[in-house]
């Protein structure tokens, strides 16, 4: 993972403003020498991260660490597929670099008006691969498209971004079911489908598919989400917290 602290042009303005007299407030010098949390360390080598003001800005080209039957067949990452599932068909796509920016809170908080989750990226797994919604398109289930997931449970879309709507199984089999898996655009983490060595069901967590207590990473507690196995798998009915923006 690369990381930097602050972007050259935030430190060029604060070098500009104690040359210049400034007298910019203890708050606002404090939210602009905000370091990288730990815990954002670790990304992939393919992803970007730092702090930008009350942000924390993720870059990710969006290419899986695992292989997959949508890398073309002459590319080393191409693996046919060799997962459980007989209905298996492979969709027209292949999966192309990107260039994804996604600004969650460094300090996330409660919304007051949940909105419901858009098409596209939702959050960022650390391999730097974007997590997807509950949805095939608006309001369609997953049920046919589920057929098209690779042995890794991912997919590309129409312009090549590989994503998952699904548990990212090559994460928690090599991190552990139970680890933290990425965040969604609110800053809320993500969990694995496992808990204090229970498999986490839909009825453990609640309409977002959270819950709050003390994890390894937060250990002062924070609203978290779990993956589960059944619909809607890593967020239910829109974002916990107030989403930051993504773009590419």
């Amino acid at each position: 993972m690369k990381s930097m602290i602050l972007k050259s042009g935030m430190a060029l303005f604060l070098l500009l403003s104690f040359s210049c007299g400034g007298d910019d407030s203890p708050q606002e010098e404090e939210e602009l020498d905000q370091e990288l949390p730990a815990v954002f360390e670790n990304f992939t080598d393919n992803v970007t991260v730092y702090v930008d003001g009350s942000f924390v800005v993720i870059e990710t080209d969006d290419i899986p660490n695992h292989p997959s039957p949508y890398f073309a067949q002459s590319d080393a990452r191409y693996e046919a597929y060799n997962g459980s599932n007989s209905n298996f068909k492979i969709n027209p796509n292949s999966i192309v670099a990107q260039s994804i920016t996604i600004r969650i809170p460094l300090n996330p908080t409660e919304a007051s008006n949940k909105q419901a989750t858009p098409l596209g990226a939702i959050g960022v797994s650390l391999n730097g691969v974007v997590f997807f919604n509950q949805y095939a398109g608006p309001n369609q289930p997953l049920t046919n498209e589920i057929d098209s997931f690779d042995q890794y449970l991912g997919h590309p879309q129409q312009s090549g971004a590989y994503h998952y709507h699904q548990e990212p199984v090559y994460l928690t089999a090599t991190l552990g079911s139970d680890k933290l898996l990425g965040w969604l655009l609110d800053g809320f983490p993500v969990y694995g489908p496992v808990e204090n060595g229970a498999r986490v069901t839909n009825a453990d967590v609640d309409d977002y598919h959270g819950h709050s207590h003390a994890t390894t990473e937060y250990p002062n507690g924070i609203y978290h989400y779990h993956i589960t196995d059944a619909d809607p798998y890593i967020n239910g009915s829109g974002f916990f917290g107030v989403a930051g923006t993504v773009s590419n």
